[in-house]
């Protein structure tokens, strides 16, 4: 499995825990969290500065190339990391529209090496997966968003329902009924 293969299911599971979860908003990060993230930063340097180095012993396009992988692979990483990090449906998003800026970067420096109308093709070809990528990330977002105003509205609908039983009693027992429709909605 490559590597950008692995990002793409990371974005999917992502997304996934995010739909079955139902709500896009966590509790703040923990520690332990925070601890992932840094590591996951100061790896992404690291293995950057190691790509830096392995790229000096090439030349010409080869070496934008080299470079331009490099940070597309730094860039990855901090933005997935960072996206787990905050665990937020806009921080998931913001990552994979970064990615997808990255490697329209990469690709535009793949299409630097040919001429004529293979770069016009070739720089086709990478616009089309930037847009395609954006189009999904945003796609994505637009669902995940649906389908928590429509938890909601099922909430809504069904705290209203509890609330119209409680109308069939009286007196104390028609204020436990409230409170625990309430309790049991949040409301």
């Amino acid at each position: 499995m490559t590597y950008s293969m692995k990002s793409a299911l990371a974005a999917s599971l992502a997304v996934a825990t995010l739909l079955a979860g139902g709500t896009a908003q966590a509790a703040r990060p923990t520690d332990e969290a925070k601890a992932a993230y840094v590591q996951a930063k100061d790896a992404a340097s690291a293995s950057y500065k190691m790509g830096r180095v392995q790229c000096k012993t090439l030349a010409g396009n080869r070496k934008d190339l080299c470079v331009a992988e490099a940070k597309l692979n730094r860039i990855r990483t901090e933005q997935e990391a960072e996206a787990y990090y905050r665990n937020t449906l806009k921080a998931f998003t913001q990552a994979r529209l970064r990615i997808a800026d990255a490697m329209y970067a990469r690709d535009k420096t793949k299409c630097a090496s040919v001429t004529g109308n293979d770069k016009d093709v070739c720089m086709s070809q990478a616009k089309s997966t930037r847009i395609a990528t954006q189009a999904d990330a945003s796609a994505d977002k637009k669902a995940i968003e649906a389908r928590n105003d429509a938890r909601e509205d099922k909430r809504k609908a069904e705290y209203k329902v509890a609330i119209e039983k409680c109308d069939a009693f009286a007196g104390p027992i028609k204020d436990n009924c409230v409170s625990a429709a309430k309790a049991q909605f949040a409301h």
